[in-house]
């Protein structure tokens, strides 16, 4: 799953990054509206956090805007402001949930299951490639009834590589939804990770489910 956190506190912020990513989500930050608008508009979101105070263009003119260009990413919108009006004004912008601060982490994610559930491109619970397993709800891999211990890093290329099975995936494809659009010249790190992952997923069994394609990249099939 990939996120999009627009929010200006930076502390705020980081607490949202570092509790996504303990889950296995990939997070890109926009600390403005401006930002975030760009972003979701040249990328596929699986949710948009959306703060309503943001500098430069707040929070409900980018929803707009955004779903002005047909951006159909779920958004949930996130405010200091709860009276029922401020409520109506967002979600009458295009946002799928409205969620007040302060808030629990455990019903942030909760929300985020819940929204993400109505994007058409959502992963179905459990997963089958071969006689491989994945449980999206618990971020757990199977193999043949063997369970395969994978870091949330792996798991989440893993994750991405499933949902592009029988597609080659190149580096930057990769880097921009495993890593986030933030992190730059990762090639070699996805070339390790990848190595990493093929050998727990592949160890034991005959069949290798990841190959590489020669000045293309890889892929699942």
């Amino acid at each position: 799953m990939r996120v999009l956190v627009a929010e200006d506190e930076a502390k705020i912020a980081a607490f949202i990054k570092k509790a996504l990513e303990s889950h296995s989500i990939a997070v890109d930050m926009a600390s403005n509206g401006e930002e975030a608008l760009y972003l979701a508009s040249v990328s596929d979101y699986d949710v948009i956090l959306l703060d309503v105070m943001l500098p430069k263009m707040d929070g409900v003119e980018v929803c707009q805007k955004l779903r002005s260009k047909d951006v159909k990413s779920p958004v949930i919108m996130i405010s200091a402001r709860g009276a029922t009006e401020d409520k109506i004004r967002g979600l009458d912008s295009g946002a799928d949930d409205y969620l007040s601060k302060p808030f629990n982490f455990s019903e942030l994610f909760a929300r985020i299951r819940s929204v993400s559930r109505r994007k058409v491109t959502i992963m179905k619970p459990h997963i089958r490639v071969h006689d491989m397993v994945i449980d999206t709800n618990k971020c757990m891999v199977l193999r043949d009834g063997k369970n395969i211990e994978l870091s949330p890093r792996e798991y989440r290329l893993l994750e991405y590589m499933v949902r592009n099975q029988g597609k080659v995936l190149n580096r930057f494809e990769i880097m921009e939804n495993v890593w986030g659009s933030g992190e730059r010249n990762l090639s070699n790190v996805v070339d390790v990770h990848i190595s990493h992952l093929r050998s727990k997923l592949n160890r034991g069994f005959e069949k290798e489910l990841i190959r590489t394609v020669r000045g293309g990249g890889y892929i699942l099939d």
